[in-house]
């Protein structure tokens, strides 16, 4: 898990970003030092939570085992995940996660609704590495 990226469990998951007081820009990842808009002279950075909902901007799959310092078991076998960039929907910032287990591709198209949910990256007997995922909304009943 990066600390500050994102807080909460269930349905209160959400991403954490920070928005500039002097422009308005918001930023994910969090930027803590300085407001990355070069149009901005600057101003304070505050920590807000972000849009649990968007629409898939994009969307690809993984069928190869990334290099380090991507966490994975060399001894199971590689399993495909799908890649997919949301545009946020209050902040219209597009956002890279993976899918949710069992999205394929096929799953998915431009313009469909996601939602963020929690997830597990990978675990082994000390750690459990924790991250976000996209998840479509069509027939979510939470």
């Amino acid at each position: 898990m990066v600390a500050g990226w994102f807080a909460g469990e269930g349905g209160d998951f959400r991403l954490l970003g920070t928005r500039c007081s002097a422009c308005a820009s918001v930023f994910f990842p969090r930027e803590d030092t300085h407001c990355r808009n070069p149009a901005c002279t600057g101003g304070e950075l505050a920590e807000v939570p972000l849009s649990r909902r968007g629409r898939v901007w994009s969307y690809t799959d993984s069928q190869y085992r990334p290099p380090s310092p991507y966490v994975t078991d060399p001894e199971l076998p590689w399993e495909p995940y799908t890649l997919i960039a949301v545009e946020l929907e209050s902040e219209r910032i597009v956002v890279l996660g993976q899918g949710v287990p069992g999205l394929a591709v096929g799953d998915l198209a431009v313009g469909m609704e996601v939602e963020v949910v929690p997830g597990v990256l990978h675990e082994d007997a000390e750690t459990v590495w924790t991250t976000w995922r996209w998840r479509p909304t069509t027939g979510v009943t939470e």
